[in-house]
């Protein structure tokens, strides 16, 4: 699913237009990317997961193209752990 089609899910979802659902997304995903930046960011919804951030320590990495060995700066990354809900609800089996 890409953006245009989640902005359209969500329209049909909760009986929005898709300007207030593509509002509404990139109000949540700049919120997200907000609180991420913080020293400790993290937001954690209960029964679908957690946002939060880690270090990844400096390595050295190859250069696809020629194989030559190059250094991969440390980085703050951003990370999700999914909730039970959601990981129950992945793995519910299907009524048939």
């Amino acid at each position: 699913m890409n953006k245009k089609e989640l902005v359209e899910a969500i329209a049909k979802k909760a009986e929005l237009s898709q300007k207030d659902a593509a509002a509404a997304l990139a109000a949540f995903t700049d919120a997200v990317a907000a609180e991420l930046k913080k020293k400790d960011g993290k937001i954690q919804l209960v029964g679908f997961g957690t946002f939060y951030t880690a270090e990844r320590s400096a390595r050295t990495g190859r250069n696809p193209q020629t194989g030559k060995a190059i250094k991969v700066k440390a980085a703050k990354v951003p990370k999700f752990k999914a909730g039970k809900a959601l990981k129950d609800a992945m793995n519910a089996k299907k009524k048939k």
